[in-house]
């Protein structure tokens, strides 16, 4: 099976050759191919994408992955399974007493599911993967962005049963959840853009704004399909602190394109689609800030002009937002990393250093120290390359003179306790490369504020706007 999803500058553009999973495609490809007649439901790529990463059919099989359909159901409270199942129309599920006690219901639903028609089977295959997908933190984090009945929802018991749940009774907000998730998982990637704009605007909502946004996307991609969303979302910041933000989605119809397809015969052919392309938009009234997700610069660019224009009734004037600047001189000699009690740290460890001599712009040295080294990786740059420490003043026997570094890369690991369950703590690996690269945007929420709290801390972090580092 090739998928290529291309970078992520590109949105979800598909290409898809499946050996020996026809039948599942074939599903996939249908619900796609209706939802680009309406030039809506282009999710469904993403959709695609995490259903087939967590739950990816197997090679010269054509059956679901049922074990990890099991490993789903068995993770899921079974009156929400029953809500699932007996309201999803589902016709070739065989009969579930759903009154018997949870341990007596699960297994016997397993093998109702394995014994389902293909194409039914592989829709659960496929909601499964939607809900799980937003069942991680940062998916929890993006349903409670966007969730209605908070009452309801804070009150449920795990993250399955919420996301589920959410799937279920709030099918609009669930969407709008994946939408959340994409844009912030892209968030300071390649295809992200910052920029700053005026500040305390309200977005403009009527359907006359919402109209001229629209039909500005339709001209500038010369396509008549497009589908956009408004709404009300939060971030998290530092301090535990929360920013308001407003998202607009945006889903645009591409140029048809010829895709390679398996037919009922297993004769490789041509079908035409046209993909759907998403981007999304955020704009932060309190610092007067649009981060935009979108494939090349120049689609950044014109998406942010039609929001400020349309949107938010301002001119653009193409300012970027300043990059955060990282300073990673006080890694020259041992450092002792200060932390708070109440984060649980039992200790930072510095794994990682690349050097490069001043005047050599052209060469590096990167020293690794891995686990159960004897010394530590200052020691060891003491005496590989004759950094002054401070200790012994160890100079290479080859050297004439000391030579002067300065650090490009320094990778550390910060160690927690254990949790109340007890086991092994966590631990947490950040990266850092100068002068704006910094590995926090692959992170959960969480372990952001932690890392970016003890950045700041330890002088490594020396902007003090909440805007963001880029990858490197």
């Amino acid at each position: 099976m090739a998928l290529d999803l291309g970078t992520e500058g590109r949105g979800h553009r598909i290409i898809l050759v499946f050996l020996g999973c026809r039948k599942l495609v074939r599903y996939a490809e249908q619900n796609r191919s209706a939802q680009v007649d309406v030039a809506f439901c282009s999710v469904y790529t993403e959709r695609l994408r995490i259903a087939l990463r967590r739950f990816p059919p197997h090679h010269g099989q054509e059956r679901a992955p049922m074990t990890a359909i099991a490993a789903f159901l068995r993770k899921t409270p079974v009156p929400r399974l029953q809500d699932y199942f007996t309201g999803s129309g589902f016709t070739s599920l065989a009969p579930v007493d759903w009154t018997r006690p949870e341990s007596e219901v699960v297994e016997p639903l397993i093998k109702a599911v394995d014994d389902m028609n293909d194409d039914e089977k592989q829709r659960v295959v496929m909601n499964a993967g939607q809900v799980a997908a937003l069942a991680d933190e940062p998916g929890q984090n993006a349903l409670q962005n966007v969730v209605i009945d908070r009452a309801v929802f804070d009150t449920l018991e795990g993250a399955n049963n919420r996301s589920l749940w959410v799937f279920l009774n709030e099918p609009d907000q669930f969407r709008k959840a994946e939408e959340v998730r994409y844009n912030d998982e892209r968030r300071r990637g390649r295809s992200w853009s910052g920029f700053e704009v005026e500040k305390d605007r309200a977005v403009r909502r009527d359907a006359v704004s919402v109209a001229a946004f629209t039909k500005a996307i339709r001209d500038r991609f010369a396509t008549p399909h497009v589908h956009v969303d408004v709404f009300d979302r939060h971030r998290v910041i530092l301090d535990d602190q929360e920013c308001d933000l407003v998202q607009i989605a945006v889903y645009r119809e591409g140029r048809p394109e010829d895709m390679l397809e398996f037919d009922a015969n297993s004769t490789l052919s041509r079908r035409i689609v046209k993909p759907v392309f998403e981007a999304a938009l955020t704009y932060e009234a309190d610092t007067g800030v649009i981060e935009v997700v979108a494939n090349t610069l120049e689609d950044r660019k014109d998406l942010t002009a039609f929001m400020a224009r349309d949107l938010l009734g301002i001119v653009f004037d193409e300012k970027h937002i300043p990059l955060r600047e990282y300073d990673l001189s006080m890694l020259l000699k041992p450092f002792d990393f200060p932390t708070d009690i109440e984060d649980g740290i039992t200790g930072v460890t510095v794994k990682e250093l690349r050097f490069m001599e001043v005047g050599e712009r052209n060469e590096r040295i990167t020293l690794e120290s891995m686990s159960g080294a004897d010394r530590s990786v200052w020691e060891m740059a003491e005496k590989r390359i004759g950094l002054d420490i401070g200790g012994t003043g160890h100079v290479l026997p080859i050297a004439t003179e000391v030579p002067e570094w300065v650090i490009t890369r320094a990778r550390f690991t910060i160690k927690f306790h254990p949790g109340a369950s007890g086991g092994r703590g966590k631990s947490l690996t950040l990266k850092v490369t100068m002068p704006h690269g910094c590995s926090l945007k692959d992170m959960t929420p969480h372990e952001r504020l932690i890392g970016e709290k003890y950045l700041r801390r330890w002088g490594i972090l020396t902007d003090t706007a909440d805007i963001g580092d880029l990858i490197e």
